[in-house]
Parts: C-alpha cells; sequence; structure tokens
C-alpha cells in the first residue's frame, strides 16, 4: 500500500514537473535520454526498469503537450 501511494506521488511530481517545465525537447535531449535507457536496460539484466518507465510515459505526455501548444499557437 505504501509503495503504490509513493509510486503515485512520484508519478504525479514528475507529471506535474514537466509539465510547468513545458520546454521543448530537442533532438539531441532525445537521443541522450534513449542512450540512458538502453544502459539503464543492460544494467537491469535486460528489463526496463520501472522509473524509466514511468519517466518514458511523463516524457511522452509532456511532448504531446509541447505539440499541442504549438498547434494552439498556429491557430
Amino acid at each position: 500500500m505504501i509503495r503504490a501511494t509513493v509510486l503515485a506521488g512520484l508519478t504525479c511530481a514528475l507529471t506535474l514537473g514537466a509539465l510547468a517545465g513545458c520546454e521543448k525537447r530537442g533532438p539531441a535531449e532525445k537521443a541522450g535520454e534513449k542512450i540512458d535507457h538502453t544502459v539503464d536496460t543492460i544494467k537491469n539484466g535486460g528489463h526496463e526498469p520501472l522509473g524509466d518507465s514511468i519517466k518514458d510515459d511523463v516524457n511522452k505526455a509532456r511532448d504531446k503537450v509541447d505539440d499541442a501548444a504549438e498547434d494552439a499557437k498556429k491557430k
């Protein structure tokens, strides 16, 4: 129960932090994150760490928000 609560809190904090930044990630940052992700997966015996999975979801959400904001500015 405590683990689920901590995980939910961490997810919310990461999401809010990502949305608060609203800074468009460039191609170099995305490539660096992919490299970091691959190294972490290798270190974890071929399994993706839970933190990486959450971080990936947050980054995808942030990218979608950034894209939607850019589309709204164009209209």
